[in-house]
Order: structure tokens, then sequence, then C-alpha cells
């Protein structure tokens, strides 16, 4: 019987807004200050003592299974979705399941009062709430009680963002439906979705090129971010003059390329140049 998994985080995805980039990393798998975004987040479970810990994959799983180290991984021929993809942790959880959106980068995320949180009321799911920052996030609003509404139902509390943290009860595995599902259909069946406010803390989505552009400008200009807006992995070489773009692991324009808004990448010993 293998052993109940504590964390699990949720890594398979088609990396359609990350456009070109996705056909050499999925999300991730993406690095800043030397560490893969998968690798954040199972540290950031692991500072409140979870060991076992599981993620999903779908695109390029090989090369995500490089970076998963300790983690368990459950490959995906079949993308299953937002919440299709914790049927590999069904019946293999004794309290509750911690979660985690693996191309987001977050520095101390608050588990612990997530867990607390969903421990006292005996939620079925809990999801980590921040007040909105404003943008074009999907608002989530409660009731007075602090259960989560429905989609597009305004309620007495809030606007939240959610920040990509979730704990589910084993009776939410259950309702897991054979094959794809998504979180927001599965809600209207959960007896008791709470949601968790606490301070904003350190965290960004790494959803687009521009996005893992900024997050390395910010997060690590001595390593990702060390040439001005561009993404330059620690195995890349880059002396050239390059504007917006990106270099994935290996990768070493030639030392007299001017280039911008491009993707480098090597194959088959060739440097290959796409456009972002």
């Amino acid at each position: 019987m293998p052993e109940p998994l504590e964390g699990f985080l949720l890594a398979a995805g088609l990396g359609l807004r990350m456009g070109p980039l996705s056909q050499c990393l999925p999300k991730p798998a993406w690095t800043l200050q030397g560490r893969a975004l998968l690798q954040w987040g199972a540290a950031a479970l692991q500072a409140h003592g979870l060991r076992r810990l599981g993620c999903n994959a779908h695109l390029l799983p090989e090369r995500l299974r490089a970076v998963a180290q300790d983690l368990e991984l459950f490959e995906e021929r079949e993308l299953l979705g937002s919440a299709g993809g914790l049927l590999h942790a069904r019946g293999r959880v004794a309290a509750e399941l911690l979660t985690w959106n693996a191309d987001v980068w977050a520095d101390a995320v608050p588990f612990d009062q997530l867990r607390a949180g969903h421990r006292t009321a005996q939620a079925t799911l809990s999801w980590l709430l921040i007040p909105h920052p404003g943008g074009g996030w999907n608002p989530v609003w409660m009731d007075d009680q602090d259960h989560v509404l429905p989609k597009g139902v305004v309620g007495p509390k809030g606007p939240f963002h959610f920040t990509g943290a979730a704990a589910w009860s084993p009776e939410a595995l259950a309702l897991l439906p054979e094959g794809p599902s998504e979180v927001n259909d599965l809600r209207p069946r959960l007896p008791f979705h709470l949601g968790v406010v606490v301070e904003p803390f350190p965290w960004r989505e790494v959803g687009t090129a521009d996005a893992l552009i900024q997050a390395a400008a910010g997060l690590a200009p001595d390593q990702e971010g060390r040439l001005f807006g561009c993404y330059l992995h620690p195995t890349s070489r880059s002396v050239g003059r390059l504007t917006r773009c990106v270099l994935v692991p290996g990768a070493a324009p030639p030392p007299s390329v001017t280039d911008a808004d491009a993707l480098w990448f090597e194959e088959g010993g060739n440097q290959v140049r796409l456009g972002l």
C-alpha cells in the first residue's frame, strides 16, 4: 500500500500562454535563483513539515521529472485538469492534502494558517486567499460564514484573490469524477468550501514569457536576470546584444548577434532561434 500523500503540486498543463517557451520546458521547470518553480513550491510545503509530496506532469514529462528530485511524479498522458489531476492522490490522504499551483513563485506561503483554518472549520475544500490586488484576476467572494461563493456571484466579503494554495479533505477527493475535471465544475457539489484570508505575501504567477523575464529581473538580477530585459537560464551563455530574449538551458547565441523578441535554444548541436 503506498504511503499517504501530504502535499501535491499541480504541474500538468499545456503551457499555451508561454508560447514557444513550452517547446523547451514546462512552466514548473523554469528556474529563478537557480531553483525550478516546482522546487520552490515543494520547499514551501516542506517548510511546514510535509514530507510525502507528489506532482503531476503532462507536457514534456521527462524534463519535469529531471527537476522533480524526491517528488512522486504522476505522468498524465491525458490532461486531467485542475481538479482531475488530484485523482492521483485519491485514497492516499489521511487528513488533508495541501496543494499548490506549480507555475507560481512564492516565498513563505502560510500553509500553517490554511491548514489550521481548514481543520477548525472541518471544511471540505479550503482556499488560501489574499485581498484582491486589482487588475484582471478573477475575484473571489464569500458569504458571512466564509463560504466561497460560486464563480461570478458577489457576496458580503471580498473581493479576494486565490493564491494557488488549497486544502482538500478526503471527502472532497472522493467527489472527483473519473477522467478530466475542473475545480469550478466540482465546486457546486462541495458541502463546505471555505476561504481562509491572510495578509499578502511575496507571490508571482510566472505564466507568460514577459512574466518570466520580469520575475528574473526582480528576483534573480545576478542570475536569470543578469542581462537586463532578458531571461537567461543559469546554464545558458550570451555575450551578444539582446532585448526581450529568453535563453533556455544550453543556449549560446553567437557573440556577434544583435537580437530582440526571441527564444534561443540548443538542438542537435545547433543554436536555434524562434520569435516570441
